[in-house]
């Protein structure tokens, strides 16, 4: 079953996207889920595979959990509200509510807490590999990001946070192991916990032009972070004197750009106000004017998932008390938090709470109060870097996997908890990893791929080789069968392309499959026995005697693979 497209998929804007829909890998059956065909399914199981065998050699131990979750579970952590509109949630005949889990702390920690009792127990790695659901409020890219995907999943459970930290590196090692048996060049790079919670994060980056994640990259010292984490060494502070401070009229100047053309001002003496709203309260949060808010940083360090930033000009006046587009943190009634490289603003431009009215000569401490300075902006290509200066890149990259130290956030929210050498309870301490299997198939096609198709790793092809009979009559038919038959036997996945197609369209469909090495069996073969042997990745061109045992020594070469 070879149900390959010649046109180009409109709905597809990545070269995964579209070439798993022209390959026949995937086809659509609603927005973000995908129905695997048969190469597509092959593909799937592969990467599933490695990543077993990897999670086993590091000691994990599969299961297989429910997909429906209970809603107890998820109040009980606080993540029932907190997870939000993505949670596929729904009631049985009885009224009871449950959700199709997007991930399974939460079953994974009730399991812990119910069978786990000693610290003897301890340390545990369990995984499981298996659909996840979530509802994206906009699924594309295919697989990419879709509302029902393969991932594997796997929590470890410790009597110690040392026993936590070697079990996380095992996991950081093992996932680099499993992403370059795929094929895949990877970054690891520091990571916002998110909703998962927890201290410290990594995730695992596929680089890809085509990749949704911008990775914050130091050539000099190895540095490298998510850029919705990624730091950078505090900003020098605009030129300029501490002066006094005066309240002047800017009418219908709202914008930075518009403070700068107005008054002459530097953008680097401008601060914005913004306001948020979380389970604390209304907050002001400062940063300066040639700089964006990084809005992951605000809500890793206040704990807080549901804080979102008021966009609305109603509700920032009745919250602050003063107009949209003028708001300033001067005799502001509201907790402040401002990112660090306002702290030494000499002389500042701020919003004065009142319409068409700003204050400039501001000094922050002097005449307004922070109540917190944190790194908050969000770095942006040049600026140094936070451990030795040199200049900060930012490339592009697809997550591909994301480990956690979640600490006891779950286990002391569900009672999961083991008896120590003297008889007394604790908490157990947790890890998380996960790793996108679905995703893993478009990013390693976003590696690997030219404009003629997919060039698949020889670890996660769904073949290794195609067998083409260009002429599918009697002989050549006869001797594609034995060929493929002796190849097979040899230990190597074969397909045998005998279709009733012209060979043009057969060396389409295997250039666009991307198998690694296509084997003619045309008249030459028949006439002088010879076959003809080409290799996907970088199209080298070989022959080979026609007789099947001359050819498994060639096609061994060719692939620089040992089979058994």
């Amino acid at each position: 079953m070879l149900p390959t497209w010649k046109e180009e998929p409109a709905e597809a804007d990545l070269p995964s996207h579209r070439l798993m829909l022209r390959a026949g890998l995937i086809r659509k059956l609603a927005a973000g889920i995908y129905e695997f065909l048969p190469l597509g399914l092959r593909v799937l199981r592969k990467v599933e595979a490695i990543v077993r065998e990897e999670m086993n050699a590091a000691g994990g131990i599969e299961l297989r959990m429910p997909v429906l979750q209970p809603e107890e579970l998820w109040r009980r952590t606080g993540r029932w509200e907190d997870f939000g509109p993505e949670m596929f949630k729904l009631r049985d005949r009885k009224g009871q509510g449950f959700a199709l889990g997007p991930t399974h702390e939460e079953v994974f920690t009730e399991l812990a807490a119910r069978e786990i009792r000693s610290y003897r127990d301890l340390p545990l790695l369990l995984y499981q590999i298996g659909e996840k659901y979530r509802d994206e409020i906009r699924p594309r890219y295919g697989v990419m990001r879709a509302r029902e995907f393969v991932m594997k999943d796997a929590y470890s459970f410790h009597s110690s946070w040392e026993s936590l930290e070697e079990t996380y590196r095992a996991m950081y090692d093992a996932y680099l192991r499993a992403f370059v048996r795929c094929g895949l060049k990877i970054v690891v790079v520091e990571a916002p916990s998110g909703l998962m919670g927890g201290p410290v994060s990594h995730e695992f980056m596929a680089l890809a032009e085509s990749g949704e994640e911008e990775v914050v990259l130091c050539e000099s010292c190895g540095y490298a972070a998510n850029r919705q984490v990624a730091r950078s060494r505090p900003p020098a502070p605009p030129p300029g004197e501490e002066g006094q401070l005066k309240l002047i009229p800017t009418p219908g100047v709202r914008t930075v750009e518009e403070l700068v053309s107005s008054l002459g001002v530097d953008p680097r003496q401008v601060v914005k106000t913004f306001l948020y709203v979380g389970r604390a309260g209304p907050m002001a949060v400062l940063v300066r004017g040639d700089q964006e808010l990084e809005e992951a940083k605000l809500i890793e360090a206040t704990g807080d998932s549901s804080l979102r930033r008021v966009d609305d000009a109603e509700e920032a006046e009745s919250l602050a008390g003063a107009p949209f587009g003028f708001l300033g943190p001067i005799g502001l009634s509201l907790p402040i938090w401002a990112d660090e490289a306002v702290r030494d603003l000499p002389s500042a431009v701020v919003g004065a709470n009142q319409v068409d009215h700003h204050y400039v000569g501001a000094k922050p401490d002097r005449d307004f109060r922070v109540d917190r300075y944190l790194d908050l902006h969000r770095v942006a290509c040049g600026d140094p870097c936070a451990g030795c200066g040199a200049p900060l890149s930012i490339r592009r990259g697809i997550e591909v996997g994301q480990i956690f130290q979640l600490g006891v956030k779950y286990s002391q929210a569900l009672g999961a908890t083991f008896l120590d050498e003297r008889g007394e309870a604790h908490p157990m301490i947790m890890g998380c990893y996960g790793i996108g299997i679905s995703r893993i198939v478009a990013a390693v096609i976003e590696q690997h791929h030219d404009e003629e198709g997919i060039i698949w790793p020889v670890s996660v092809a769904p073949f290794q080789v195609v067998v083409t009979v260009l002429d599918p009559k009697e002989r050549q038919r006869e001797l594609g069968e034995a060929i493929a038959a002796r190849l097979d036997q040899a230990g190597f996945e074969v397909l045998l392309d005998d279709r009733l197609q012209n060979p043009g369209e057969k060396f389409h469909d295997a250039k666009l499959i991307g198998i690694p090495l296509m084997v003619v069996v045309g008249p030459r073969s028949l006439e002088k026995g010879k076959v003809e042997l080409e290799r996907r990745a970088d199209g080298l061109r070989a022959t080979s005697p026609a007789d099947p045992e001359a050819l498994v020594g060639k096609v061994k070469q060719l692939l620089r693979v040992e089979i058994i």
